[in-house]
């Protein structure tokens, strides 16, 4: 069969980059937003976000003739073949449970234009149940009727590795309910399909709940290592070690077991809480509910940094002159959704601290969404004079600052390495007073 045309509904960080991605990988494809500054900018080449890699292939993209943009659902639903749904689905203010508001928006704006047989894709991550009530709302609302289907394709971006994530995943998995289903979404896919991908055909419900379990297995790894750091902070042994000891068992390896700060970002953090309220509705709260203790041990690292921040400065964070190193959530990304570099930072603020803060890429964002911080133009300018640097985000630009360089431009030569980003044993050799989370 010929290939389908692609629309992308959304064009956030995932369905930007799945939109270029795939037009990339020679399908026609029309990005849609009801944003219009946003499609301007994409239009004219500019990536509204930070992700390596991508603003080269968006140029090319363009340049092909074969991406554009539009804020027409009408003109989207004419267009594609295959829709992708990639719109946001935030916490609700006030819960734990997902907010399903743009989902919803965009299925009932897209549908009533659905006139011939197509097939929407969800790709957003949503509560287990939801593909089932959208395909009742889309089939109801659409013109064609059961002509159009709904599937389902769960994304797995990390953020820094999207490009790289998008078009060689490890694995591809199509909730589907029809051989039609599968062979529309496999032509949508066929260039990554033969790099040998694998798939996993699957019913809606499981296609649903791979994403929230993926992110719930990798949130639980992290926290259980810092629940091992507490541990070890209480009895006066390393959890780097114990990490690097556990690392070593071919059933546990090494990903994800890295001590310190803890995950933020837009999706771990507030898909474990949709995932265990979700499961509370449908009467199986209890079989997640380590999830909420998960959360907790990972909200606590951030004040338990706060606090060796505190232990250096004698019990006093007020007046002390304190450099931040970091504001995104994690390196190569400019996301600072529940990003904990920024919680500290400002949880020292507002014990009276005198905090500067420098990101190699969040700077922008973090001063449109914290203005009482100050910022620096880069980490040995907020380290001027400071009387303690803390490592809040492991850039690699920070890891290779040489402690001797350092040591010229501050007043004390204290640090907290909040992401066990640094070599211990070289910093205190240096003469610094070095502090890390589970480390003695």
């Amino acid at each position: 069969m010929d290939a389908p045309r692609l629309t992308v509904i959304g064009t956030g960080y995932l369905g930007a980059t799945h939109a270029i991605c795939m037009a990339v990988l020679g399908y026609e494809v029309l990005g849609l937003d009801t944003d219009a500054a946003k499609v301007a900018r994409l239009a004219a080449g500019e990536v509204p976000f930070f992700e390596p890699g991508l603003p080269e292939l968006l140029a090319k993209a363009l340049e092909s003739g074969r991406l554009r943009f539009t804020t027409s659902y009408a003109e989207a639903a004419a267009f594609g073949d295959v829709h992708f749904l990639c719109v946001g689905t935030p916490q609700q203010p006030g819960s734990d449970a997902c907010d399903l508001t743009y989902v919803d928006a965009a299925v009932r704006a897209l549908a009533p234009h659905l006139d011939r047989r197509a097939l929407v894709v969800g790709k957003s991550t949503v509560p287990v149940g939801t593909a089932e009530r959208l395909t009742g709302l889309l089939q109801g609302l659409a013109p064609a009727g059961t002509g159009v289907e709904l599937a389902w394709n769960p994304e797995f971006l990390r953020e820094g590795f999207a490009v790289d994530d998008t078009l060689h995943p490890d694995r591809l998995v199509f909730g589907v309910r029809s051989a039609w289903a599968d062979t529309q979404l496999s032509a949508a896919f066929r260039p990554i399909l033969e790099q040998g991908t694998p798939v996993i055909r699957t019913d809606l419900a499981t296609a649903e709940l791979v994403k929230v379990a993926a992110n719930s297995f990798l949130a639980t790894k992290i926290s259980y290592i810092n629940a091992m750091a507490e541990v070890c902070e209480a009895v006066g042994a390393d959890v780097k070690d114990l990490a690097d000891s556990l690392a070593l068992d071919d059933r546990i390896g090494g990903k994800f077991l890295k001590p310190g700060l803890g995950f933020g970002g837009g999706c771990l953090p507030k898909d474990i809480r949709a995932f265990a309220h979700r499961a509370e509705e449908i009467g199986v709260g209890q079989a997640v509910s380590f999830l909420r203790e998960v959360d907790a041990i990972n909200r606590r690292r951030r004040a338990r940094t706060v606090d060796l921040v505190r232990e250096l400065l004698d019990g006093r964070i007020g007046g002390a002159r304190i450099a931040a190193w970091g504001a995104a959530f994690k390196p190569n990304s400019d996301d600072i959704r529940d990003a904990p570099a920024l919680d500290v930072a400002r949880t020292m603020h507002g014990l009276g601290g005198q905090v500067r803060v420098y990101d190699p890429a969040a700077l922008d964002n973090a001063r449109r969404a914290f203005p009482e911080l100050r910022y620096g133009t880069s980490a040995l300018d907020v380290a001027r004079d400071a009387d303690v640097v803390v490592l809040l985000t492991e850039w690699a630009e920070f890891r290779e600052i040489e402690p001797d360089a350092l040591a010229g431009v501050v007043r004390h030569k204290r640090i907290v390495d909040g992401r066990h980003a640094l070599d211990a044993a070289r910093w205190r050799a240096a003469g610094w007073e070095y502090r890390a989370l589970g480390r003695s």
